[in-house]
């Protein structure tokens, strides 16, 4: 009995299954919801204003270990990306006490947009985003590309940044 022959074929369907499903998550990327928020200087900005640019939208608080913890590769990404066509916006949870956020970001001198959902609007229209951190990659045409929850393995998100700003 030859072995070979079936193990070839479901070999072939499982490469199949795999190429279909990679074609349809590159070609159908959801769009980014377009919303209005308030930034700790007090200037209004929408989401609709980043198109163009490739976007790291970071729902965190400062009561969150891993938030906090994570902050300085959150800086680091938008350093080194930022001359290019990169933007991050942080977006702090309804539940943190504006104050501390305020003095989170000043004492940490985040160099990014940092919004304060005091509503909860912005959590809820990007999904109903309960955990934090939850982090969002979007491309230059305010798609989501991809969702983190939890801390993201930065070196790809870094390499997935790349990827995106070559693309431009």
């Amino acid at each position: 009995m030859n072995l070979r022959r079936p193990l070839v074929g479901v070999a072939a369907a499982v490469a199949l299954v795999a190429g279909v499903l990679a074609w349809q998550s590159m070609g159908s990327r959801e769009a980014a919801p377009v919303v209005s928020y308030t930034l700790l200087d007090g200037r209004t900005a929408s989401t609709e204003s980043l198109k163009g640019k490739v976007v790291l939208v970071n729902f965190w608080a400062t009561s969150c270990t891993t938030c906090v913890a994570e902050m300085p590769q959150i800086v680091a990404t938008y350093n080194k990306f930022k001359d290019r066509g990169f933007e991050t916006l942080a977006v702090a949870m309804s539940y943190d006490p504006p104050a501390y956020v305020s003095k989170f970001a000043q004492t940490r001198q985040l160099p990014f947009n940092v919004a304060i959902d005091n509503t909860g609007q912005i959590a809820q229209r990007f999904g109903d985003i309960q955990l934090t951190p939850t982090t969002f990659l979007l491309d230059q045409q305010g798609r989501i590309v991809k969702r983190y929850v939890g801390a993201p393995d930065f070196a790809a998100l870094h390499a997935l940044v790349e990827d995106l700003l070559k693309k431009g």
